[in-house]
């Protein structure tokens, strides 16, 4: 028998983009929430350099640009536009929340670099700034008494009625079948590095939801759309890849042949260094190439990645002291379930967010340290339109019934 549940809103996923859309609906909205393992196993949590921010108004010029450029200008001007000047409410309503970014002196919040970005502009948390957002966001969703969170529940498909989505179908651990009716349904289950040998991703996102939406006829775009990221640490066990955050480069670390000589800009768009690493690692016949911190003062390093320091110690480098070899490895999913400016799919009802999404910011490559600024920006679009939709009730009961298992 199948276990029926109604809420006003149902969203897969407990990454930043679906925390931060419960987050952002109104109170009285009911939520189920559905997370496919634990809460911590997201991707969000692991992303290190930090999220972009606009600096002033004399640097969106700038940014557009650098957003642009690195996704090849197969970008979408609009959407990008939006997530660029809704960028300072995000950090400001992040900071609200409790998110401790690292600030000067003076209280100001301090910014780094990456690569393809023409200025710093990333506000970051040590090198664990994706942890600090999730944790963050997740202490609050919890709190939330209109929330309900279903941990290790895997959406299987999503319900119809007549054109539109009304709700998920999913599986426990235990091998119960939920049937969850809901006005409006979210999808928000990351990407697909899961489906790869190596990658920086958790082994649980296999692109769950664009499988499913490809499955009811769904528009979706750009799935040749794969970021390779340069710079994960090199290892022969087997598992994820241990990601070495782009801001190193940014402040100072550079690449290394197997000479000890520089062989590429390391602050180029993420696929053109990783093409350079390929390229030079097929020349000298190595399955890696190095990377030396030896520019940038220990006292950085400690402060500024101190995971990175620590889980290298733990594989057998000081990169306070020697270099470490560098392989590239399947880090982000451009493509995905075709979603308008409100986080709309093609389908009524139904909506996706996050790295499940393509709304177009990204191009063909991301820009550094955007995808968590695009994911809490979209998410919270789609938490207003859901909201101004919702403001009639609905008796599920009777409405959503037809849409059973």
């Amino acid at each position: 028998m199948a276990g029926e549940m109604y809420c006003d809103v149902a969203i897969a996923g407990c990454g930043v983009a679906g925390l931060y859309t419960a987050l952002c609906l109104p109170r009285q909205t009911k939520i189920i929430m559905l997370c496919k393992e634990d809460m911590d196993s997201c991707d969000s949590m692991l992303a290190q350099g930090g999220i972009c921010v606009l600096r002033d108004d004399n640097d969106y010029d700038a940014y557009f640009e650098d957003t642009m450029k690195a996704g090849h200008y197969e970008n979408r001007k609009e959407s990008v536009d939006i997530m660029i000047r809704s960028s300072r409410n995000i950090i400001n309503r992040l900071v609200e929340l409790g998110v401790r970014f690292d600030k000067n002196p003076d209280g100001s919040l301090k910014y780094t670099k990456e690569g393809a970005h023409s200025r710093p502009r990333i506000c970051f948390h040590e090198d664990i700034t994706g942890q600090e957002i999730t944790r963050t966001l997740q202490r609050h969703v919890r709190s939330l008494p209109n929330v309900r969170i279903l941990e290790y529940t895997e959406m299987t498909d999503i319900m119809t009625v007549g054109s539109g989505c009304a709700g998920i179908r999913a599986r426990t651990a235990g091998g119960e079948v939920l049937c969850i009716h809901a006005s409006d349904t979210v999808m928000a289950t990351g990407g697909i590095g899961g489906l790869y040998e190596h990658s920086t991703n958790f082994p649980s996102l296999t692109g769950d939801a664009i499988r499913i939406a490809g499955k009811h006829g769904l528009r979706l775009e750009h799935l040749d759309y794969v970021q390779i990221h340069p710079t994960s640490l090199y290892s022969e066990k087997p598992g994820r890849s241990f990601l070495i955050s782009e801001s190193a480069r940014g402040e100072g670390a550079v690449l290394l042949n197997g000479k000890g000589e520089r062989f590429v800009d390391e602050l180029l768009p993420r696929d053109v260094v990783s093409e350079a690493i390929e390229m030079q690692m097929k020349k000298e016949g190595s399955r890696h190439v190095w990377l030396s911190f030896a520019a940038i003062p220990e006292e950085t390093i400690k402060k500024h990645f101190p995971h990175i320091l620590e889980h290298c110690l733990e594989e057998g480098y000081d990169i306070c002291r020697e270099p470490i070899p560098v392989v590239p490895a399947q880090h982000y999913f451009m493509g995905g379930i075709y979603v308008n400016t409100d986080s709309e799919t093609t389908m009524p009802h139904l909506f996706a967010v996050g790295e499940t999404s393509c709304n177009g910011v990204h191009g063909k490559n991301r820009l550094a340290s955007n995808s968590l600024l695009e994911s809490l920006v979209f998410a919270e679009r789609a938490a207003a339109r859901i909201a101004g939709e919702q403001k009639g009730k609905y008796n599920y009961e009777s409405n959503y019934h037809a849409a059973c298992c």
